[in-house]
């Protein structure tokens, strides 16, 4: 495949505003997240440094929801740029026309868009789960101290004194099933251990049924019910789960085939992976979408109405994904159809608009 010289300038120039677009992006990003970590750094008397570093960490995670909008203005711009330059009549006057530039920015989308799913993505999960654990190591309501594993749910929290490592089989919302509790003093010598056939956990106070409670000296003793309090209930422990940013595409995939193995619900990662490997269509479709819109308001000497109407479609999109997720997680929607129905909603408008383009 040749790739002529007008080829190389228009994806060359694409990737220029693509870059400068993303940065500033990046920076007002930075900006917005400094200050929440900034009371972060309060609450926890941090250092100040940390405030600037978190930031950072944070920000790639936060880019990559955005980047379909960053595809769309860029694109935009792209347009305004040859146009105010008279490239864009001088392109069609030689044969180029719209459609065609529509398929070149089509082609440079989706390179760039499997370039940040498998490349960027892996890097901004890193980055995120750095910065979760840097600020589990400041947090003193045992954040993030929870991990699934094959066999079973683990936590591990600290109540005065005491040391507790609970394992559970089974994890259902608000019900633990086939627990363990194993409690130690700071030194990590044994004090305690409780074995029960399920707990209620909707409360901090864990409703513990047919327990067996072995003390220090190894003396057991059988109790049908029993309450233990526990810095931890079924929501807290849900949302220890809820940052999905965090993984990688490998790592998503084992921790649903570990979901389902302790009974927990997997749809939040199965919605996750749907929306991570949807987005170089969504990139893809972005573009287009903004492209057709900049030529039907070429007409329109107000830069201003161009900007806000491109924001308005940016925000409904957003919405449109937004409710169709839900959706999802509410169970009204398969978990398929939620994801990418927003995606063939755009691909039908996007057809309609290329029409509209070609007649012209």
């Amino acid at each position: 495949m040749i790739i002529k010289k007008y080829q190389t300038y228009l994806y060359l120039l694409f990737l220029k505003r693509f870059l400068v677009i993303s940065s500033i992006f990046f920076c007002l990003v930075i900006v917005v997240n400094f200050f929440e970590e900034i009371r972060f750094s309060e609450k926890f008397n941090t250092e100040m440094y940390y405030v600037f570093y978190l930031s950072l960490l944070n920000a790639p995670s936060l880019i990559f929801e955005i980047f379909p909008f960053i595809f769309l203005i860029t694109v935009k711009i792209l347009y305004l740029n040859l146009s105010d330059k008279s490239e864009l009549q001088i392109l069609n006057s030689n044969g180029v026309s719209n459609i065609k530039i529509i398929y070149l920015l089509t082609l440079i989308s989706s390179v760039l868009g499997v370039f940040l799913l498998f490349f960027y993505y892996s890097l901004s999960s890193d980055l995120k789960s750095k910065y979760l654990d840097i600020k589990n190591r400041f947090s003193n309501t045992n954040e993030y101290l929870a991990v699934v594993k094959d066999d079973g749910l683990w936590l591990k929290e600290e109540i005065e004194d005491s040391v507790y490592f609970i394992h559970a089989e089974k994890f259902d919302k608000n019900y633990l099933k086939s627990i363990t509790i194993t409690e130690i003093d700071k030194y990590y010598d044994s004090k305690s251990t409780l074995i029960a056939e399920s707990a209620e956990i909707i409360s901090k106070n864990w409703y513990l049924s047919n327990v067996v409670v072995i003390n220090k000296s190894g003396n057991k003793s059988d109790l049908k019910s029993f309450v233990y309090n526990s810095t931890f209930n079924g929501e807290i422990i849900s949302n220890l789960f809820s940052n999905l940013n965090s993984l990688n595409i490998y790592e998503l995939h084992r921790l649903s085939n570990s979901y389902q193995k302790i009974g927990y619900s997997n749809t939040d990662i199965k919605i996750h992976l749907n929306k991570i490997y949807s987005m170089p269509f969504f990139y893809i479709l972005m573009s287009i979408l903004g492209f057709i819109v900049i030529n039907k308001l070429k007409n329109y000497k107000s830069r201003f109405f161009v900007i806000i109407f491109g924001i308005l479609i940016s925000v409904i999109v957003y919405y449109l994904n937004y409710f169709s997720g839900v959706l999802g997680n509410k169970g009204v929607l398969p978990i398929f159809l939620s994801v990418w129905a927003p995606l063939l909603i755009l691909f039908l408008l996007c057809n309609i608009g290329l029409l509209k383009v070609n007649e012209n």
